[in-house]
Formats: C-alpha cells, structure tokens, sequence
C-alpha cells in the first residue's frame, strides 16, 4: 500500500506510509522542538490528512523553508521514525551519491523528488484554490 497527495483530480504518488513518516519524522527531529511547533501546516495538517485550500499557500512557504534548511543537514541525519530513533531505513546507509543532503534525501516510489512533488501539489492547491489530501493509492 502506498500513500499519495491529491489535489483535485490528480493524485501523485509518495511512497509508503513509513517513507511519508520518515520525512516528516526527520523535518521534526532536526528543525523543530517539538511537533509542528515551527512548520504547523505542513506537521499539523497535511501530514495529518490533508489541508484545507485556504491553507495550502502557507503550507507552500513553510515547505520551501524546510527544504532550504534540510540543505545544512548531510543524509546521516535522517530519522526514520520519531517514535523510535532506533529505526533505520531500509536501505541503510546505502544511498545515491547524487543524495548530498536531507533536501534531496526522499525520493519518491515514482522516482520523484519528494519536496518538489509536494511543492508542485501545493502550488496547484494555491492556484486553483482546492483542498489537498493525503490519499491511499
């Protein structure tokens, strides 16, 4: 089973629900103190479920600050589940050399970057001015 971000029609693929916790895991672990106490849209309602439109541009904004700062943190920093800093992926530390920091970390099951396929569904929710949701595939 995968999870995917949907806006409007479109559902673009993310990955498992492991794989989608981990990048919110790794956003709270190294640039919050606690949940959603820096990045509320993005930890308190999308990775939740989904936001409402009105929402989605400061969703937008606080996404393109957590990539900027992911940029500082090299790919030994991810954690892959908050709730037990134990796991690890399931790849281990056997990554891409193109993989140069947390920003560029998540890669989706489609081959994506995973920012930049939630900053184009977040970009498309803005401009069109519907939800986005985080739907089963």
């Amino acid at each position: 089973m995968a999870v995917g971000i949907k806006v409007g029609s479109i559902t673009d693929e993310i990955g498992t629900p492991d794989f989608f916790h981990a990048f919110f895991s790794t956003v709270n672990s190294n640039l919050e103190k606690g949940w959603g106490s820096r990045f509320p849209v993005l930890l308190n309602n999308l990775y939740q479920g989904g936001l409402e439109a009105a929402l989605a541009a400061k969703a937008l904004a606080e996404l393109e600050e957590v990539k900027g700062e992911l940029a500082a943190f090299s790919p030994e920093h991810v954690v892959w589940d908050i709730e037990d800093p134990s796991k690890q992926p399931p790849w281990g530390s056997d990554i891409s050399p193109d993989i140069t920091s947390l920003a560029n970390y998540f890669v989706t099951s489609t081959g994506r970057d995973l920012i930049e396929t939630l900053r184009e569904a977040l970009v498309e929710a803005t401009r069109h001015n519907k939800p986005a949701a985080i739907v089963q595939c």
